[in-house]
């Protein structure tokens, strides 16, 4: 199985809209329409699951094809890069404010 990274997706792309996009190419397995987590909205990319033969053939027919306007960026899904620990912020030496006053 493949996971398949598409992006630049309208707005009001659908899960249901993906899986028949893909769907045509064979079985579709899972798919998802990212949104954010304080809004709900989409955020214009989401992934779809399928078997590597039809995977390969899915994105080489809809990379770059116009969907809804917009042309879809459609590619293998690379594995998401851990974060390291921590909150962000930091760096800023002793007493935080910002620049050394040397």
């Amino acid at each position: 199985m493949k996971k398949i990274y598409v992006g630049n997706l309208p707005w009001a792309t659908t899960e249901a809209d993906l899986r028949d996009l893909f769907g045509s190419f064979g079985t579709v397995h899972s798919t998802a329409v990212i949104t954010d987590r304080e809004t709900g909205r989409s955020r214009g990319f989401g992934f779809v699951e399928m078997d590597q033969d039809a995977a390969d053939e899915a994105i080489s027919k809809l990379d770059g094809r116009d969907f809804g306007g917009r042309p879809l960026r459609v590619n293998e899904a690379q594995e998401r890069q851990r974060r390291g620990p921590g909150g962000g912020g930091g760096g800023r030496g002793p007493g935080g404010g910002g620049r050394d006053r040397w």
